[in-house]
């Protein structure tokens, strides 16, 4: 049975009160978490109404630091609705909001714009912070925490074993050399490992045609990708597949429309997984990962032109008609259709497949 681990990075947007300041978090709660449209909500309450309609589990990786700036209702009202609905909150940590903080930073006048931009025991105190505002918020004690651009480090492993947090999901394969993350894995690490007292879980991710590997997130897989790519792990008996999306991730760049390339994407995922014998969704609580016997060269879907050129066209559209759909680290190799030449290229190579 494949454990899929369909994991939702649930935040504020930090630019957004940045710019705007302390009285908007109503609309940054409608933007970047509601994912309120003209055409309706595309946000956790949408996503969660397609998972539970289907029955499925997710895992929404809540960031509660904006808990400090605004208070603790801030982080109740994600919470909340969450925990009510019986879907799991873990930690997640963007440690921008400390530069609005003033007074109320933990860590005293010490900013940053990442989690590997601290050290080890100021990590510590961020991540117990973060836990105490989890906590004040009604979330039970979380077990898991992922970084913030997955820019995390050894010594954030470190600090979440003196924490007492179990698991960590900041590593990202197909990201090594692209990403913020400074972990000391590589591309080959894809499978749950002991790293520095806790379990490492890593994101999925699939082979691409060009060479590499390509992340497993909602905006950067195509459906048939990820239908495939959960298939591969069943046959291969890998016991743990993470998916990988956020609050606002269903929305066009702006977030002021909703993303109907992306938006079906998410349902048709959903219903597949549901639908899909020997695989089914799970919580770091009701199922928690387990270090895999072999902890590296874990197969992986292999890249396939036709597979991988689907994608490639299904991007161009989203970006031609909503405007570069990515979210964080959804685009980030080179390899990814930045321009419809790229595109061209993969609809030729497929055109000649078929030929073949």
């Amino acid at each position: 049975m494949v454990k899929v681990y369909l994991t939702i990075d649930t935040e504020y947007e930090f630019g957004f009160t940045a710019k705007h300041g302390h009285a908007s978090r109503a609309a940054n709660f409608d933007r970047s978490i509601r994912g309120r449209t003209p055409d309706g909500d595309a946000g956790i309450f949408h996503q969660m109404d397609v998972m539970d309609a289907h029955g499925l589990k997710g895992v929404f990786f809540v960031d509660p630091l904006p808990g400090l700036y605004w208070g603790k209702r801030a982080v109740a009202d994600v919470t909340e609705p969450i925990l009510k609905r019986g879907h799991g909150v873990q930690l997640h940590l963007h440690t921008e909001w400390l530069a609005l903080l003033g007074n109320r930073n933990p860590l005293g006048k010490r900013t940053g714009t990442h989690m590997k931009d601290f050290t080890r025991e100021e990590q510590r105190t961020l991540i117990e912070t973060g836990i105490d505002l989890l906590m004040q918020a009604g979330a039970p004690r979380p077990v898991a925490f992922r970084a913030g651009n997955y820019a995390a480090n050894d010594d954030t492993l470190h600090a979440l074993a003196d924490a007492g947090v179990t698991y960590d999901s900041s590593h990202a394969p197909a990201l090594v050399g692209s990403g913020d993350c400074e972990i000391g894995l590589g591309s080959e690490h894809r499978r749950p490992l002991e790293r520095h007292g806790v379990i490492e879980v890593p994101a999925g991710c699939i082979g691409d045609a060009f060479g590499g590997l390509r992340h497993a997130q909602i905006t950067a897989l195509s459906y048939r990708e990820i239908v495939a790519a959960l298939r591969h792990a069943r046959g291969n008996a890998i016991a743990d597949f993470t998916l990988v999306s956020h609050s606002f991730e269903l929305l066009c760049r702006k977030r002021e429309r909703i993303n109907r390339i992306v938006q079906e994407r998410f349902a048709r995922v959903c219903e597949a997984i549901a639908a899909m014998e020997g695989v089914e969704t799970a919580t770091y609580v009701s199922h928690p990962p387990q270090v895999a016997r072999r902890q590296v060269d874990a197969p992986v879907l292999p890249g396939a032109v036709l597979l991988n050129g689907e994608r490639m066209i299904e991007q161009v559209v989203g970006n031609l008609l909503y405007g570069r759909e990515s979210v964080p680290h959804a685009e980030q190799d080179e390899k990814n259709p930045s321009s419809g030449a790229t595109a061209a290229r993969y609809w030729e190579i497929a055109n000649q497949a078929r030929v073949r």
